[in-house]
């Protein structure tokens, strides 16, 4: 490893990639690998991040506005709010389980073969 004083590294920032790094970096981001990557993530983050967003705020506008349907019993004791507001945690959770799955399957291989690549470019 450089010494970080050395000018190999850039503004002498010891938190800074070094300069070649920061070319190999940039080099492998216009490569057709990188950037079907970005692509694999955002087919899968978007969507679910605005789906999640939309249904968390139906449940936050529905408990503000709509206290008359929010507080319909389902069960003695526990009304649509109630069962609303654990489907959030149930939500979060499958989202997590589905990324992970997605990472595992479409995006885990091609970082992989990237990373393999930075680290050989780099001598690392």
């Amino acid at each position: 490893m450089a010494d970080r004083s050395s000018p190999v590294y850039e503004s002498g920032e010891a938190d800074r990639l070094p300069v070649h790094d920061h070319e190999v970096y940039n080099a492998i981001a216009q490569e057709s690998d990188f950037i079907e990557l970005r692509r694999r993530y955002g087919i899968f983050a978007f969507p679910a991040t605005i789906a999640f967003m939309a249904w968390y705020i139906l449940y936050v506008v529905c408990n503000n506005w709509a206290r008359d349907f929010m507080n319909i019993e389902v069960l003695p004791n526990i009304n649509i709010a109630l069962v609303w507001g654990l489907l959030q945690f149930v939500s979060t959770f499958a989202i997590a389980y589905f990324y992970a799955r997605h990472a595992r399957k479409s995006l885990d291989p091609l970082a992989t073969k990237l990373t393999d690549e930075f680290e050989r470019e780099t001598g690392r």
